[in-house]
């Protein structure tokens, strides 16, 4: 079928705030932790000029905070040489030319390359936007190639620091991100419990679960390693949270409500209960951790076309504020570059936020201006109360926490030297409304139409996973821990067959999406995860001793 389908520009919903993330705060501490040292440090030297720099590494704390400590020690180094790469590959393309066409192409091309890294290794928040903003600005700051080295220095400085600030809460919690993504596949395994597997929301909330639950198992293995048993109580409670997904009418809501609460703080594991004929049931883990990981290379092909949008969208933009006489292009690439998300409507929806989010943010940093004005301590202080206010908002919406930026990136522009307030305004406002327009109408332009080729590559591996499971499941004695690998791999080939459906339902101009033939393969895998759940022995209902959280809980403080 090669209709289209259609699709309308959604406003109903898109400024609604939601509830502030259980780890708001985490963010917004460490980026304040992690900017104040070195910035305090060049104000006391004079020399608030260099902030940009030392910016761009300190910035690296925003990071990994749903990782593994582990696992976050990996993804923070990459991401800290990554943002100083990008800063030293600006610096050296501003010190060989001040063309500004040319630096906005190079600009426009290093946004695309950060957008289609960070979405394939998956780093999560703030994603590309932060070494996008970094970058774009170091193309338009006069610089010598003398004068790199030493810039690039600071930068990795800063980083350090901030590396060292994004693993000292391990110190205090060492398994707080695997006990918190937990936690979240529990209490969303515990909604869908609660539809009774029926109704208008069982599918939104089957759904919903079931990315927690792949969420929580990517979590715990993250690190790569499983030989301490606070890990291996905390599988346990992944997996009656999968069972849970397979028999929601047979499992009591509360009683997997009662182990997340309990894992909050530091204090026990709740025991989860698992009975002795499902003793090998955890093999599985081990089996998945000896499968190879897809190289990089594998994930970018898909990608291509978010990067031709990503591309050309800030090219463009760029190009109209120069047009209009703008003085700093850059904000424009980095207002298109913001946009770019999984699909259309979504970019669309993200558009409508920046837009409001930075009109909001012009009138704050009008306000703060004259104070930011009184001495450079004050400015200093500005900006990180604008740090922390960014991230500790912009969980709820976009737009809210944009409040906060579009300041902050302002009073950063005054680090090395006071400017008129109208015009930084002005050309706030310019570059924004440009931008988004531009930005978006090279989204429509380039279409994604390898979308529904990417549901009929999932579907495919719904079933092979299914297929291979119904096979273990006809077998009188499978393999230790070939059930439960099975299981796994079809839990989350079915994870990401509603992930891809949801992006692409939300892509325009695009052949019609197999909808029935996806609901009748979810449908299909959920009834063979069940009856592998079955076969194990992983009865819904936990034994009533498992229940009580106080007399049977393991001693696994750490």
């Amino acid at each position: 079928m090669s209709s289209a389908t259609p699709h309308r520009l959604p406003l109903a919903g898109v400024l609604r705030l939601g509830r502030p993330s259980d780890i708001w705060f985490k963010p917004a501490l460490s980026v304040v932790a992690a900017i104040a040292p070195p910035n305090l440090t060049l104000l006391a030297l004079g020399r608030l000029d260099l902030a940009m720099y030392t910016m761009a590494g300190s910035l690296c704390a925003l990071y990994g905070h749903n990782r593994p400590y582990t696992a976050r020690a990996r993804a923070l180094v990459r991401v800290v040489l990554g943002m100083v790469g990008g800063l030293a590959l600006a610096l050296v393309a501003a010190s060989l030319t001040t063309d500004a066409v040319v630096l906005v192409a190079v600009g426009a091309l290093m946004a695309a390359a950060q957008k289609v890294l960070c979405d394939a290794t998956r780093i999560g928040p703030p994603g590309h936007v932060i070494p996008a903003f970094i970058t774009s600005a170091a193309l338009f700051a006069p610089q010598s190639l003398g004068q790199v080295p030493a810039h690039v220095g600071l930068a990795l400085a800063a980083g350090a620091w901030a590396w060292l600030v994004g693993m000292a809460p391990g110190l205090l919690y060492p398994y707080g991100p695997e006990r918190r993504a937990t936690a979240g596949a529990l209490n969303a395994a515990a909604a869908y419990a609660a539809t009774r597997g029926t109704g208008d929301g069982a599918a939104r909330a089957r759904a919903a679960a079931a990315a927690a639950v792949q969420a929580a198992w990517q979590s715990l293995l993250f690190t790569g390693t499983r030989a301490d048993r606070t890990r291996r109580a905390l599988e346990r409670l992944v997996v009656r949270a999968e069972v849970a997904l397979a028999a929601p009418a047979d499992t009591d809501p509360e009683t997997l409500r009662t182990w997340a609460h309990a894992l909050r703080g530091t204090g026990r594991v709740p025991r989860a209960g698992l009975p002795p004929e499902a003793g090998a049931e955890l093999l599985g883990v081990d089996a998945e951790l000896a499968v190879p990981h897809r190289p990089l290379w594998r994930k970018l092909g898909p990608l291509t076309p978010i990067a031709a949008r990503t591309a050309l969208g800030c090219a463009l933009a760029g190009y109209a504020s120069l047009a209009l006489g703008v003085g700093r292009p850059y904000w424009a690439l980095v207002t298109a570059a913001s946009l770019y998300q999984a699909n259309l409507t979504l970019t669309w929806r993200r558009g409508v936020q920046r837009v409001v989010g930075n009109l909001v943010g012009v009138l704050v940093f009008a306000v703060t201006a004259p104070l930011a004005h009184l001495h450079p301590a004050a400015l200093v202080l500005c900006c990180l109360a604008f740090n922390f206010g960014a991230e500790a908002l912009i969980g709820r919406n976009y737009w809210l926490g944009s409040i906060c930026v579009t300041p902050m990136a302002l009073l950063i522009t005054e680090f090395a030297r006071t400017q008129n307030t109208g015009e930084l305004i002005t050309d706030r406002v310019a570059d924004t409304l440009v931008g988004a327009l531009v930005g978006f109408v090279a989204a429509v332009a380039v279409t994604n139409r390898r979308a529904g080729d990417r549901i009929e590559d999932a579907l495919g591996a719904v079933e092979r996973a299914r297929g291979h499971a119904a096979r273990l499941l006809t077998e009188p004695a499978p393999a230790p821990g070939a059930l439960e690998s099975a299981r796994r791999a079809l839990a989350a080939a079915l994870a990401d067959l509603r992930a891809i459906t949801d992006a692409a339902s939300g892509e325009w101009w695009q052949r019609a999406l197999p909808q029935e033939r996806v609901v009748l393969a979810e449908q299909a895998g959920h009834r063979t995860l069940a009856a592998t759940a079955r076969r194990q022995g992983l009865h819904p209902w936990p034994d009533p001793q498992a229940t009580q959280i106080t007399a049977t809980t393991e001693d696994v403080r750490p």
